[in-house]
């Protein structure tokens, strides 16, 4: 190959490595082993690969194959909820263990919905090898502006878009197999209460909900799906609603929900279980220790995030990885969805 001028990819399938790899090595910065750095600069200087040439060679790359900061950018939807605080704990543990692990540190920034300027100010001044996306939507502007960017990143969530590596837990079939166990206590009209439609996640718990009803071959009552609840106010008209109809089941699509919907009940003299069921699609501490403990699903988020940052950084460093749907749920059955 002498003579010709090479390009890193050359240089990675010549010694059989990975372009990340050959970049580091030749910049003479990140974590790489002597033997491996020798390797990559005898062959460099086997074949005239000279210093003007490797400016122009690293100029052209795409993100992933610049130098690197071993940082990853976490990025944190800016209109959370304090529901949601438990899971996104979680899953960060998972996430910086993982990361320590192979040498990287994290770096948080926030995200709206269409305003990601600090995701931008980050990725555009290089100051991060890759990015975690923690929440996926519908019409997601972040996800786009990685993808269009060339950088390197997992969404934690499934997603509509192509070619997008993501991790999930086992969301819809867990919520699947809850609303089963519930049918199959001879209950016919469950309430359902979620966020806002325009997360995937949202859209996942209602067709799993529509389809444990349809293979029961039970048709839902349109009139009883409470949707986009994204304020107490919403939520209070939801459940006063709710407990002017006729129904024999509460579902919440978060831990959050159920606190307002237990204290509701209370105060209208609704009994749980022996009046009306209650269940949660995610478990928490609360729900554990509430009065009555409620029926959920418990997802182990640690590691969620851990398989997360795993797979960004084995991407970062050229392996092709799968998107994966980790099996991890049980239902924790409780006090709220007893009979008698």
């Amino acid at each position: 190959m002498s003579g010709k001028k090479i390009t890193i990819s050359d240089i990675a399938k010549a010694l059989g490595i990975s372009k990340t790899t050959v970049s580091r090595a030749i910049s003479g910065k990140g974590r790489i082993g002597s033997g491996t750095k020798d390797r990559v600069m005898d062959y460099v200087e086997k074949n005239n690969y000279e210093p003007n040439m490797m400016a122009k060679a690293l100029a052209g790359q795409r993100y992933s194959e610049r130098q690197h900061t071993h940082n990853l950018a976490v990025v944190w939807p800016d209109d959370y909820s304090a529901m949601e605080i438990p899971f996104f704990q979680k899953l960060i543990v998972g996430i910086a263990e993982i990361a320590a692990n192979y040498g990287y540190d994290v770096m948080l920034t926030m995200a709206a919905n269409d305003n990601i300027t600090g995701l931008k100010r980050i990725i555009e001044n290089h100051k991060v090898d890759g990015a975690i996306l923690t929440r996926t939507l519908v019409d997601d502007v972040a996800l786009v502006y990685l993808k269009e960017r060339g950088v390197p990143f997992v969404v934690v969530g499934s997603t509509g878009y192509q070619d997008i590596l993501w991790v999930d837990n086992d969301n819809y079939d867990a919520c699947v197999e809850l609303i089963e166990y519930i049918l199959g206590k001879g209950l016919k009209r469950l309430a359902l209460i979620g966020g806002s439609k325009n997360h995937i996640i949202t859209r996942t718990r209602f067709k799993a909900f529509k389809d444990a009803h349809e293979k029961h071959d039970i048709k839902i009552d349109e009139g009883l799906v409470y949707l986009d609840i994204e304020n107490t106010q919403k939520l209070d008209d939801a459940i006063k609603d709710i407990l002017s109809k006729d129904v024999e089941g509460i579902i919440c699509m978060d831990d959050g929900f159920v606190g307002e919907v237990l204290t509701k009940c209370a105060e209208a003299g609704v009994r749980i279980p022996e009046d009306i069921k209650i269940a949660s699609f995610y478990d928490s501490t609360f729900l554990e220790n509430s009065r009555p403990p409620v029926t959920a699903l418990r997802f182990n988020d640690r590691n969620l995030g851990a398989v997360t940052a795993s797979s960004l950084i084995r991407s970062i460093e050229g392996e092709t990885v799968p998107s994966q749907r980790l099996k991890n749920h049980e239902i924790m059955l409780r006090k709220s969805t007893e009979t008698e």
